[in-house]
């Protein structure tokens, strides 16, 4: 506890009239101290700061029991994340990234401080936006998890430095954080101050990084390390963050595809081993479509809910509504189809040959074409005949395909 308390007081720095300032105050000024917590007080749709939840929760054996049952087995393609999170009171995240740490020996390879570590995982997984259908840090749990599952592929599994396990599995659990739940183009035409700092350009992806950066130095879980070191770890995972921005999806896929045609992947090399890990967490990050049904089907449902949300204000405010944020034009099946056929299925086809094809990734092929079907399906039951086409199918290669520009994984 002594430890815990120790953090709170006031940094060496303030003068005595800032160190007298009543408790609550105190805090608050401290959280606005450094960049990500900045944004607590001026996060878009937000006007409080979240609570605070101190310590992690604890819980009851039964449950500790179930939560610990499920880890033993969270290498598999149908680990249920949604009852992975209430089995650990909403600590989804944190809980899992400790095992994997563990799994790995990360903590003693790098000789990380638990204290150090809880603090950081508990910093990301507040600064994720629970109020998000989809963006939220049970997302963040999800792509971890599959990134896990990547990272024990064959083809890659034995070509992994410890280094390249941290940083896959670090940007996986951050890549999204501080999420606001609108997009890219919502930000620009509201003149968010985001978009003006990052001038239009990655901009959700950039405040991601950079805000895993501040909680990474507030959090100290790197200051052991030589500062060459520490410093060159951050700008990987802005690397690998940066890589989610579907706006570069050609990019990556024509590169992607080129190393595949001419046979040249060497993973001995360290450049193509984090060029894969950028694959690995694009295919993370959209995997939803390729999940077993029950799972895939409540993702969609999560991240239409979180567009139609953007297009209910920008419908307030008398903002043009953004492609596939229109409930009334836009149903999840079509969303869905258009989100699979133009960014799914042609990334999953090339991480299919980059395998080999492993037994994972023939799974999960098997699930993309069959919830493709079925969308399919519930598409034709419920629409008139002479509905247009869909936004997806007219302008595959427009930066308001997915992601973060119009993030549907």
């Amino acid at each position: 506890l002594n430890m815990f308390v120790e953090k709170r007081k006031p940094h060496p720095f303030m003068s005595d009239q800032q160190g007298a300032v009543e408790s609550g105050t105190r805090r608050k000024v401290k959280r606005l101290l450094s960049f990500q917590r900045y944004c607590h007080a001026s996060r878009l749709l937000r006007g409080l700061v979240p609570h605070t939840p101190g310590s992690l929760h604890l819980l009851d054996d039964d449950y500790l029991g179930q939560a610990a049952h499920m880890l033993s087995k969270v290498g598999t393609w149908n680990f249920d994340i949604f009852l992975f999170d209430r089995l650990t009171n909403g600590n989804s995240l944190v809980t899992l990234m400790c095992h994997l740490f563990n799994v790995y020996g990360l903590i003693h390879h790098f000789q990380l401080d638990m204290v150090k570590l809880h603090r950081f995982l508990g910093m990301v997984q507040e600064d994720y936006h629970s109020q998000n259908p989809y963006h939220n840090a049970v997302h963040a749990a999800d792509v971890t998890q599959a990134m896990y599952c990547y990272l024990k592929e064959p083809k890659l599994a034995e070509q992994l430095s410890p280094l390249d396990v941290f940083l896959g599995l670090m940007a996986a659990a951050a890549h999204d954080v501080d999420h606001p739940g609108v997009n890219q183009p919502f930000l620009i035409k509201t003149r968010h101050h985001l978009a003006s700092l990052y001038q239009n350009t990655s901009v959700l992806e950039s405040h991601h990084w950079r805000s895993t950066v501040g909680m990474l130095r507030e959090s100290g879980l790197l200051s052991h390390l030589p500062a060459n070191m520490s410093h060159d770890m951050e700008q990987q995972l802005g690397s690998l963050i940066l890589a989610t921005d579907i706006s570069r999806q050609n990019e990556f896929m024509s590169t992607f595809r080129e190393h595949l045609d001419n046979q040249d992947l060497d993973l001995q090399h360290a450049p193509h081993r984090h060029f894969i890990l950028q694959i690995s967490l694009k295919c993370a990050d959209v995997c939803n479509p390729c999940r077993v049904w029950e799972l895939s089907r409540q993702w969609s449902e999560r991240v239409c809910e979180e567009f139609y949300r953007q297009g209910d204000l920008e419908r307030k405010f008398d903002l043009e509504i953004s492609p596939l944020c229109n409930q009334q034009a836009d149903s999840v099946p079509a969303i869905q189809i258009g989100f699979i056929s133009y960014i799914v299925e042609p990334l999953f086809e090339e991480w299919h040959r980059f395998t080999e094809p492993s037994p994972l990734s023939q799974t999960m092929m098997g699930h993309l074409h069959k919830n493709k079907a079925r969308w399919s399906r519930l598409r034709h039951m419920h629409t008139p005949p002479d509905t247009q086409t869909h936004p997806l199918a007219e302008e595959p290669d427009s930066e308001g395909g997915g992601g973060e520009g119009e993030d549907i994984p």
